[in-house]
This record gives structure tokens, sequence and C-alpha cells, in this order.
């Protein structure tokens, strides 16, 4: 009853048009309802709570950084050393558009921001260059969905800080799937580019190559602090957010020179904007959290995953079955918010690494952002690529298919993740 009592209230506050963060205080207070503790004092103190966390501070400062980073030219100059490499070869501009989402990700931890970036300096090179336009904007797609996996990755930070698993370690094992998600994308481009690849740009003398690497050195350079930075404990995350801030700023000001007061005024705003709503929704959800929790709502769950428990591979593949099916109907973060503390009980009760299931959640969550009707990523790469929504879901589908596989290989095989984070940890 308790289950029912949940799920409909959610879905019905949602059914009236409810923003997410409204549907999960009024699910709040439908439990609170059901258990018999309705007291409005409790309900406004876990509001409070809920964005009152240590590791959600990383969340503004990653929006802020991606912002500057796209203001101040990194993204481009990183697309433009890119392309000195390997824009020459048949289908390169696909080749740049992922490697190019690897190391974006690396630095914004946005798939919104990311994507919105590429797809604004790419689609109108692979359109003019002759490319099949569908499919280079689900590239772009599927490529922008890799930032959420890889560190400083905002979906890890919401996980760690929800289910109490350290964002450090998180962040070291999101690494490998990252670039395993990265090759997978090239591996399809090329299968499906090797018949009808598109006529392959001139190659760029050593000068000109010289010259974009140059340029992008100072963007390159980042992602590699903070990542070295958090692995050996020289910041947190949170103190990775602040870092990357920092130095988009400066390379932006003093070594690009694109960034001005008022363009860094309008990265704070637009930062502040998307960070209020993601912590409002932290924030609403926590309610629900520990409402869950005072509900039994995990223990019920348990019972009826119980034929399951002792067969931890089945249990993860039925669990992420259940993600990627309301991760059509939700956007990423909800998903997150409202499945973390109703999943944590049951893997812990199965003992599978927590570490290992929130890298393949968040995973299952990202790719989640690819699929209609929600799809979120579709609709940037569609207004910022002026591409048809049926053209980019029919282009997407050969990549989102490479990256369920990768999700699916290391739900079967915890190893994926696990062998390399006790090397990189």
């Amino acid at each position: 009853m308790t289950i029912l009592v949940f799920i409909l209230s959610l879905l019905g506050a949602m059914a009236l048009g409810m923003p997410i963060a409204f549907a999960l205080m009024v699910c709040g207070v439908a439990l609170m309802w059901q258990v018999g503790i309705f007291d409005a004092q409790v309900l406004a103190q876990n509001l409070v709570d809920g964005a009152d966390s240590y590791p959600l501070m990383a969340i503004p400062f990653f929006m802020l950084a991606g912002e500057l980073m796209n203001a101040g030219g990194l993204s481009r100059r990183i697309v433009d050393a890119l392309l000195s490499l390997v824009g020459h070869v048949p289908g390169g501009l696909g080749y740049v558009a992922v490697i190019a989402a690897l190391i974006l990700a690396s630095l914004s931890g946005s798939a919104i921001a990311d994507t919105a970036a590429l797809a604004a300096l790419l689609i109108p090179m692979m359109r003019d260059a002759g490319y099949n336009v569908p499919r280079a904007a689900g590239l772009l797609a599927a490529g922008g969905v890799i930032a959420p996996v890889v560190p400083p990755s905002i979906g890890l930070v919401l996980f760690g800080a929800i289910a109490g698993v350290s964002v450090s370690k998180l962040f070291m094992a999101g690494i490998i799937p990252g670039i395993t998600m990265a090759v997978a994308l090239m591996v399809t481009w090329w299968w499906l580019c090797r018949n009808d690849a598109p006529p392959v740009r001139p190659r760029c003398s050593r000068a000109e190559t010289f010259h974009a690497i140059r340029q992008a050195g100072w963007a390159m350079i980042l992602p590699v602090i903070i990542i070295v930075g958090v692995k050996f404990g020289v910041f947190t995350p949170t103190e990775a957010g602040v870092v990357a801030v920092v130095a988009a700023m400066l390379i932006g000001a003093f070594a690009y020179r694109e960034l001005t007061w008022k363009s860094i005024y309008h990265c704070m705003v637009s930062a502040a904007k998307v960070s209020a709503v993601v912590m409002f929704l932290v924030a609403a959800a926590l309610i629900s959290a520990w409402l869950i929790t005072v509900a039994n709502i995990p223990d019920q769950l348990i019972e009826l995953l119980q034929p399951f428990i002792d067969r931890p591979v089945l249990l993860m593949i039925l669990m992420q079955l259940i993600v990627f099916i309301v991760g059509t109907a939700l956007d990423f973060t909800p998903t997150i918010l409202i499945l973390t503390p109703v999943l944590m009980p049951i893997v812990k009760q199965a003992h599978i690494d927590p570490v290992y299931f929130g890298v393949i959640f968040v995973m299952n969550n990202a790719i989640g952002l690819l699929t209609p009707p929600v799809g979120n990523v579709l609709n940037v790469v569609c207004s910022v690529g002026k591409v048809p929504m049926n053209d980019v879901i029919r282009g997407v589908m050969p990549f989102l298919v490479a990256e369920a596989v990768v999700l699916l290989l290391m739900s079967i095989f915890p190893s994926l993740v696990l062998g390399p984070l006790r090397w990189l940890h």
C-alpha cells in the first residue's frame, strides 16, 4: 500500500503539470499522511537539510566552470586542435566530435552544456562538408552524454551526496566507463561511414597543427589538473569545482582574452539559475528520501526482489532495466534523486559495491537523456543544430545501441569498472 501511495502521488502530481520539485514535496506529504506523522516543521527541516550538503556545493561551481569554458573560447580551441590532428581522415569530423566531447566532459560535467557547445561548432561544419546530418546530430547527442559519467560529473556528485558514497571514488571509477563509451561511439561511427564517408578535409600543415595545439594547450591541461588533484588528495571534488572556475576564468580572460566582465556576469547568472533549480530539486527529493526510509519502502522492495538478492548480476540487470524505463519518462536529475534512496538499501542487502552501482546507475541515467519523449540532449541538438527531432532520433539510434551494449557489459562484468578503479584510486 505504501509503495502504491508513493507511486500514485508522484505520478499524479506530475500529471497535473507540477514541476518535479513540487511533485516530490506532494509525494512527501502523501507519505507522511500514510505513515501518520504529518508535521509541517519536519517537512521544512528536511527541505533545508536537503540542500545543506558540502559535496553538493560542487554543482554550482562546475556549472559555472562550463559556462566560462564556452564563453572564454576553451571549447572552440579544443575542437580546432582536434581538427588539425584528425580532421583530414575519412569521417574525421565525427572522431573530432567524440574526442572533443570526452575532453569537454572532463571540464564541465554537464551533458547539456557540452552538447550545446559542440553542436553549435560542429553541425554547421559537418553540414557544409557533406556529412549525413541526422547521423552527425545523433553522434553529437550520444557524445554529449559522456559528461555525466566521467569526472567532474554532476550526476556522480548528486548520487554520492544522497547515497553517502565517496565522490572521489566515484570520480575515479567513472574514467574508464566514459572512455569506453567514447571508443564504442567511434567504432560505431567508423562502421556507419565505411561505405559512404563524406569528402575528407585538406590535411593541415605541421605549422598549422602546432599552432592549433599550442592555442589549446591551456584548455587541455585543465582536466589533467582536476583529475590528478582529486586522485592524489590535493583537493576534494568540491574544491576541484572552485579550481575549475578560477582556472577557466584566468585562461579565458588572460590567456585567450575572450572573457569580459560582461560575459563573466552573464555566465554567473546562467549558472546560478540552473544551480538553483538543481538544488531545489535535491532539497525536495531529500524529503521523499527520508520518508521512503520511514515508510519502509526499501524493505518492501527487498521482499519483492528477494529471489534475486543472491544473484547480483541478475539483480543489477533488473534494476538497470527499471532505471532505463523510468529514464524515458523522467529527466536525468529527478531520476537520480527519486531512485537512489529506493535502490541503495537493495544494493547493500545484495552486497553490491556501491561505487560500482553508482557509476552504472548514473551511466544508465545519462543514456536516458537520449530516449524520447523527454530526451533533453536530443532537444538541445535539435534547437542548436536546427535539425528536426525525427531526424535526430533516427540518427542517434545506432549510437544509443552502442552505449546500451557498453552498459550491459559493465553490468554483467563488474571487473570492467572495479578493476581499473583499484589502479586509479
